[in-house]
């Protein structure tokens, strides 16, 4: 099927298909996800892609009742399979919070589709099954084998969909040559000062930990206040968190290459300044820290999320409770930032409690001879030849986490187009994609499926490339 017929019929297809994808949701908060929202739901992708689901080369199965699990034989055995994931969870969304559209509508308003889930994550989990129907519709087998995993909870950690995929496949001795998740995306007027769009490729996650500080004082009568309350010492222990934050680490993380990468489509002097790093660092890394969306990729980030205390106006509380949540940078470790929490408290009146947490994700590689990476960049790059291609950073985390023993390389793309004051739709009113940009979803995809069944990538600076 040539691509002006592939975007025809994806055009055709995509309200239908994504207002079926959107017609349910699932609360992300609290320690389940509301299962009885799956239960009417986990037939929706059947009648969508009757292909997929009745093909030979195609193995199709329930994990834990409510995440699927694909596996599309390949021709050649002896090829890597790799893993293409997606989520069909989404985070809870109200009409009264101020949408143009009910957020569950899919209404198409001026071209665009309006949804809860439209970037976070049915257009990926869409555009994967559709790119593969039109696949399996033209005849295409691959040589190269591929799983696709669609958990069912990634807004609450993956801990019973994601988990579980992995638990299956490892019990079968799966190995993977990569893994393809939500994560970046194709960033285009948004990065101040860089000439045209960049597509960056998430090579590695922050790491995560949420902490509660905790004090337990003797209770009383307002009346008669101790010179110190449970609340007073709490709040003091957290402005010093605020007051201090984690250490400046710009340049120690993949976040150096992603500004290596672009450091040609800058004028002067920042041209001049990404391009040597090794001696300004320290210098862009004051520069970014001034705002919150960059100050992400210079350090820890450290977030007071909860404060609780006190039932009654008159009665001084015996507990106050607080919860910060972090996002450790690729070099520091878990255990490093508990330890400096710890001394910037610095009072043992206050207790502190590991809720969750865990070490940033390895960095996967991206030279030249990496695969994945490789193959993601030459998709994208013919789809968009003015596209900037670089590594990137993910500040937060997805289901791909979970896969880290599969694989060595997991790799967070998708060519979803952020234009400036997108970023805000993420998580939160007017969540929306383009039909054109959905459609460049599904063509992703099926280029990449495509571009995958190469027993090997040439060798560097070789002037015949198999792909």
């Amino acid at each position: 099927m040539p691509f002006g017929s592939l975007r025809k019929a994806s055009s055709n297809l995509i309200s239908k298909c994504v207002t079926r994808m959107l017609t349910f949701q699932v609360p992300a908060v609290g320690l389940t996800a509301d299962v009885t929202v799956f239960s009417s739901c986990t037939l929706l992708p059947v009648s969508a892609f009757p292909t997929v689901f009745s093909s030979s080369l195609v193995r199709h199965e329930l994990v834990a009742n409510y995440s699927h699990l694909f596996w599309v034989q390949g021709l050649q055995s002896d090829l890597v399979p790799y893993m293409l994931l997606a989520h069909i969870d989404v985070v809870p969304a109200s009409e009264s919070d101020g949408w143009e559209a009910p957020p569950f509508s899919a209404k198409e308003i001026d071209g665009f589709i309006y949804g809860r889930g439209t970037i976070d994550d049915k257009g990926s989990l869409m555009g994967i099954l559709q790119a593969l129907e039109y696949l399996l519709i033209k005849g295409f087998a691959p040589r190269r084998g591929f799983y696709i995993g669609l958990g069912h909870d990634e807004e609450v950690s993956g801990y019973k969909g994601a988990m579980n995929i992995v638990r299956v496949l490892k019990q079968r001795g799966v190995q993977l040559s990569f893994v393809l998740d939500e994560g970046l995306a194709v960033l285009d007027g948004v990065i101040s000062g860089l000439e045209g769009p960049a597509a960056l490729i998430g090579i590695s996650e922050k790491g995560s930990a949420t902490v509660k500080l905790s004090v337990f004082m003797v209770p009383g009568h307002s009346s008669m206040p101790p010179r110190e309350t449970s609340i007073g010492i709490l709040a003091a222990a957290v402005k010093r968190l605020e007051d201090n934050p984690m250490p400046r680490l710009f340049g120690h993380g993949p976040e150096r290459g992603t500004f290596e990468h672009l450091a040609h489509k800058f004028g002067l002097p920042m041209k001049f300044i990404m391009s040597n790093l090794w001696l300004f660092a320290p210098l862009l890394g004051r520069v970014l820290e001034r705002k919150p969306d960059t100050n992400a990729f210079v350090r820890t980030t450290t977030a007071v999320t909860m404060f609780n205390s006190g039932v009654k106006v008159n009665i001084i509380p015996s507990l106050a409770e607080a919860y910060v949540n972090l996002r450790i940078h690729s070099a520091q470790s878990l255990r490093e930032v508990l330890d400096l929490i710890r001394s910037t408290v610095g009072d043992q009146r206050v207790k502190l409690e590991l809720v969750d947490g865990f070490d940033p994700l390895p960095v996967s590689s991206m030279d030249e001879t990496s695969f994945g990476y490789q193959i993601i960049k030459k998709t994208v790059l013919d789809m968009f030849p003015t596209v900037t291609v670089a590594p990137g950073i993910c500040i937060g985390n997805t289901d791909s986490r979970h896969f880290k023993d599969l694989t060595n390389d997991i790799y967070r793309f998708a060519p979803i187009w952020f234009k400036p004051g997108d970023a805000q739709r993420f998580h939160g009113i007017n969540e929306r994609i383009s039909k054109k940009n959905y459609e460049e979803l599904v063509v992703f995809y099926f280029s990449l499926i495509k571009n995958c069944d190469i027993q090997k990538l040439p060798k560097p600076h070789s002037s015949i490339h198999e792909l």
